[in-house]
């Protein structure tokens, strides 16, 4: 299923895309796509609904995050090779872990916000892992039994508040509108595996990161196993689970984003991100 979130912000019904490409409308079977809704036992639930019985939503709409209410976002810095390589890190040992607040949540074609004064907003493009069933020390084996499925997140980082400002990394991951997710969830008995996906962004029509989840440091399984070791995964929880080259800040000389850019992202069988930047204003905040 690609499970959705539809409307204007704050509003959001649930939905899903069904195999021609329709929206349709899932508010007569659920209250919304949260943690309850994306347990084992919910997801059973809504893949023997008659999809065809559903009603069909017609005209432009707008997707919300296709998680409601996400409890946190955990995110792995520096899991690709050649992601770390490009900024001049060293491979990790183990996943460097940060947080970034609910409050950066928007749908996946709203507007992101250059924070005021930034001269370093950058773009990441990532595979987000959604949290189904509670994880705490869990196997790796046992891992992708607590996944839903997967999205899209675009882990925009303003990079000198991030290592620039001193301390953790979170200053410059967790601004508003940093964390772009959706279009939609795509639950995991239809991706047949998380760890053969193409991953690309572009900017303003260029394409600057175009890579696959085979060159993860650390696989999905790893990751659900490792974080659970440190926090508890509930479900609504998502993973983002690090992005491949291409950044602004690997770029020779550095390339930020400027208000009035376009930002187009996608992975491979989980759809598209588009996104345009506005500069932050007291009157827009």
């Amino acid at each position: 299923m690609k499970l959705v979130r539809y409307g204007q912000s704050g509003q959001e019904k649930p939905g899903l895309i069904d195999a021609q490409g329709q929206l349709r409308d899932l508010s007569a079977h659920v209250a919304d796509i949260d943690g309850a809704a994306l347990s084992p036992a919910s997801l059973h639930k809504l893949a023997a609904i008659d999809v065809a019985s559903l009603p069909a939503v017609s005209g432009p709409v707008r997707h919300g995050s296709p998680v409601a209410r996400v409890g946190k976002i955990i995110c792995v810095g520096l899991n690709y090779a050649d992601h770390a390589a490009e900024t001049g890190a060293p491979i990790p040992a183990e996943p460097i872990l940060f947080l970034k607040p609910s409050s950066s949540i928007i749908g996946p074609d709203d507007t992101v916000v250059i924070p005021r004064g930034s001269v370093k907003t950058d773009w990441e493009v990532e595979l987000g892992v959604v949290i189904g069933k509670k994880a705490s020390y869990v196997t790796e084996a046992e891992a992708l039994d607590h996944v839903a499925g997967y999205t899209i997140v675009n882990d925009v980082s303003e990079r000198e508040y991030q290592l620039e400002r001193g301390g953790q990394w979170d200053k410059g991951k967790g601004c508003d509108t940093f964390s772009p997710i959706g279009p939609w969830m795509v639950t995991k008995d239809e991706v047949a595996d998380p760890q053969n996906l193409g991953l690309w962004l572009d900017v303003n029509g260029k394409r600057f990161q175009d890579g696959s989840t085979r060159t993860m440091i650390f696989p999905v399984a790893k990751l659900v196993s490792y974080i659970s070791e440190f926090m508890s995964l509930l479900p609504g929880d998502i993973i983002s689970t690090g992005t491949p080259p291409g950044v602004g800040l690997g770029q020779k000389p550095p390339l930020y984003l400027k208000a009035g850019d376009a930002m187009r992202l996608g992975i491979q069988g989980l759809g598209e991100q588009r996104q345009t930047t506005r500069a932050w204003s007291r009157e827009l905040a």
